[in-house]
């Protein structure tokens, strides 16, 4: 097989995981209804005149399984901290003593749920779309080889076929988590 189309081939699957990836941390991000350490990576705090993400200046437990426990490095830190968490759009209040933040998590409602799934669904979406963009993508590169007569018309077919599978393939594992965080999100 010629070495450009492999080269064509290879980085439309490795862009393809990449779109994978990010879909993956966007639903680390949806609640569910256990706590997860996961669910504060977009809080950053004010650290010494930098905003700072949280994980990087506190360590991140989870206490029972609705409860996480922020410990500071730094006593100091713990107003800005709930501050932070007020600031963001999770939709949960922390609750600090001397030396911790505690941020209990509601229990969802049947109506959280299902907007909570409405958005893991949009996530996956978005992956789908940009998975299909990148199939779009290969599949022009290696037509203009075709036009540049630097592969042959059965090699070019035996290419898009070898894109579509690929894109085929990403795409059940976009549907496959979806279905997966769906799961999750409906458990009580």
């Amino acid at each position: 097989m010629n070495e450009m189309i492999e080269l064509i081939e290879d980085d439309a699957d490795e862009r393809m995981g990449k779109s994978i990836g990010t879909m993956h941390a966007s639903f680390a991000r949806i609640r569910t209804g256990r706590a997860h350490p996961s669910l504060l990576d977009p809080i950053e705090v004010p650290y010494y005149g930098a905003d700072t993400p949280l994980n990087r200046v506190a360590t991140i437990t989870v206490e029972e399984a609705r409860t996480l426990v922020i410990t500071p490095w730094e006593k100091n830190l713990i107003p800005q901290i709930e501050k932070a968490i007020l600031k963001s759009d999770i939709g949960i209040t922390p609750a600090s003593s001397s030396e911790k933040v505690r941020v209990p998590l509601p229990a969802l409602t049947e109506e959280n749920r299902r907007d909570l799934a409405r958005h893991a669904r949009h996530e996956a979406e978005a992956a789908r779309i940009a998975i299909r963009n990148i199939r779009r993508d290969a599949i022009h590169e290696v037509r203009e080889l075709l036009k540049e007569k630097e592969v042959a018309e059965d090699e070019e077919r035996r290419a898009e076929q070898q894109i579509q599978t690929i894109t085929d393939r990403r795409v059940k594992e976009v549907d496959a988590a979806l279905a997966a965080k769906e799961a999750d999100l409906m458990e009580i």
